[in-house]
C-alpha cells in the first residue's frame, strides 16, 4: 500500500464498543444526571451567546470520558466539545487520524440547564474522518442507539434483547416531518429557509441532536439538514440513521465525514426523497 494512502477501515471489536458502553453510563451516573435539575446559577455559563451554554455537568463529564477513552485507545485522538472551545485546532486532525474520537458530554446543554429531560450523550469513532461506531446515550431513561459501520443500527437497554431501528417509509414533501434548526443556519439564509417550512407536515428543532437523529432512526421523524457541522454533533447519528436505512449525505454531492467545515448534511429515509429534499433547498448552493 502506497504510503499516502490511508490504512483499511477496521471496526471496533465488541469488547471495545461495551467498554465505551460502560464509560458512558458511568460519566453519567457519576457527573451528569446528579446535576440535572440541581444546577446554580454559578454552574452555568454562557459560551457564544445566551443560547450556547455549557454548565458543570458538560465539563466534569467530558473530563472523566476523555480520561477513559485515553486510556483505552492510547493512540486515538480524543476530541471534546468543550476541548475545542478552548483549543479549535483539535479538529485540524481528524483527516488524518487512523482513530477519533469525537464526545459530546451533555448533547442538548441549553434544555438540560433549563430543566427538560431533552438530552444526550453522543459518542462517535471516526477513521480518516469516517464514522465507524456511534453511540447516542439517554441518561434518563438509560437506554442507547447504537451502530457500525457493518451493522444494523439498535436500541439498546441494561436489559433485555436490542431493538432494531428502522427508518420511515419515503413519502411526498407535504408529508414529511422533520428537523430544521433555522437558528444554525447563516442569519442571511434564514429567511429563505423558513419559507420552506410550510410545505412539510412538520417541522421543529428539539435543540438536541442526540434525539432528533434517535427520532429519525426510529422512523417517528423523517428528515434532517444542518449547517452546523460540528462532528460530536453530527457524525454518531448520521452512521446510526444510514445504519437504520437512511439516506445520509451532503446537499453538495459527497459522503458526510467528520472532518468537514462547510456544507449542508441532510438525512432523508430513502435516496428518492432525500433528492426531493435536495431540490427544495438547492438555493442554499448558490453564493
Amino acid at each position: 500500500m502506497s504510503d499516502n494512502l490511508p490504512a483499511p477501515l477496521s471496526l471496533l471489536t465488541s469488547a471495545q464498543q461495551n467498554n465505551i458502553i460502560n464509560i458512558v453510563r458511568r460519566a453519567a451516573r457519576a457527573e451528569i444526571m446528579p446535576r440535572f435539575r440541581r444546577l446554580d446559577a454559578g454552574d452555568i455559563q454562557e459560551k457564544s451567546g445566551t443560547d450556547d451554554l455549557v454548565t458543570q455537568a458538560d465539563t466534569a463529564a467530558e473530563v472523566m470520558i476523555t480520561r477513559a477513552l485515553q486510556i483505552a485507545f492510547p493512540s486515538a485522538l480524543v476530541i471534546g466539545e468543550e476541548a475545542v472551545t478552548s483549543d479549535p485546532s483539535l479538529l485540524d486532525g481528524i483527516a488524518d487520524a487512523p482513530l477519533a474520537f469525537h464526545i459530546d458530554p451533555v448533547d442538548g446543554t441549553w434544555n438540560f440547564a433549563h430543566h427538560l429531560a431533552v438530552f444526550g450523550v453522543i459518542i462517535a469513532a471516526t477513521q480518516y474522518g469516517k464514522p465507524i461506531f456511534g453511540l447516542i446515550y439517554d441518561p434518563v431513561a438509560d437506554d442507547w442507539a447504537i451502530a457500525n459501520s457493518d451493522g444494523a443500527a439498535e436500541l439498546h437497554r441494561p436489559f433485555g434483547t436490542p431493538k432494531p431501528l428502522k427508518a420511515a417509509m419515503g413519502k411526498p414533501l407535504d408529508q414529511l416531518s422533520g428537523f430544521v434548526p433555522l437558528n444554525l443556519f447563516d442569519r442571511n439564509k434564514r429567511a429563505s429557509v423558513a419559507a420552506t417550512l410550510p410545505g412539510f407536515a412538520r417541522v421543529t428543532s428539539l435543540r438536541c441532536s442526540a434525539h432528533q437523529y434517535r427520532m429519525i432512526a426510529q422512523g417517528y421523524f423523517d428528515f434532517l439538514i444542518t449547517e452546523s457541522l460540528h462532528p460530536w454533533d453530527h457524525a454518531a447519528g448520521a452512521l446510526i440513521c444510514a445504519r437504520a436505512g437512511c439516506h445520509v449525505e451532503m446537499l453538495g454531492g459527497g459522503e458526510y465525514s467528520a472532518a468537514l467545515r462547510d456544507g449542508f448534511l441532510m438525512v432523508a429515509p430513502d435516496k428518492t426523497t432525500w433528492n426531493r429534499l435536495a431540490k427544495v433547498y438547492a438555493f442554499l448552493l448558490v453564493e
